[in-house]
């Protein structure tokens, strides 16, 4: 898995993130960088992951680390000024922030992994998200990993 997504870090150049995934995410992949006791995949990912900018929308956080732009409001408005500008992919995820960007439609790619295990509980991906009508999604790429994981790359119709 860190070897596919840290190939995937190759077209990004800006993390959006929401205050529970940033607090996942940071430190732990920057520190992993560093880490002499991480596996090398770590290490090359968190290389990656701390080469990359970030912005983080938060209503409780009071700061972030030094790579990251805190903002508090205007999700939607801030989002769209950030796809303006020029630069690569901008990545996001975790569950609350993705179903905002989604309503608000600034979605244009989605890349799911399916993970060869059932759950019977935990937050479904979407569940928060309230949209007018179906989505269209036009099926790009699939991915088969070693470990079972199927990514699917879908663009927006």
């Amino acid at each position: 898995m860190l070897t596919y997504w840290g190939e995937q870090l190759k077209d990004v150049d800006l993390f959006i993130y929401g205050r529970t995934t940033y607090e996942l995410m940071v430190p732990y992949w920057p520190n992993a960088a560093k880490d002499q006791n991480a596996s090398k995949e770590e290490r090359e990912y968190g290389v990656a992951f701390d080469a990359i900018d970030r912005v983080v929308f938060s209503t409780t956080l009071q700061s972030v680390d030094i790579k990251s732009k805190l903002f508090n409001e205007n999700l939607a408005e801030e989002v769209l000024k950030l796809k303006q500008q020029p630069g690569k992919t901008i990545s996001t995820g975790g569950v609350t922030l993705p179903a905002q960007l989604l309503e608000a439609g600034l979605i244009d790619e989605f890349l799911i992994v399916i993970h060869p295990v059932i759950v019977g509980q935990g937050r479904r991906l979407f569940a928060d998200a309230k949209l007018p009508e179906n989505l269209g999604l036009r099926l790009v790429d699939t991915t088969k990993l070693p470990s079972g994981a199927v990514a699917l790359r879908y663009l927006k119709d």
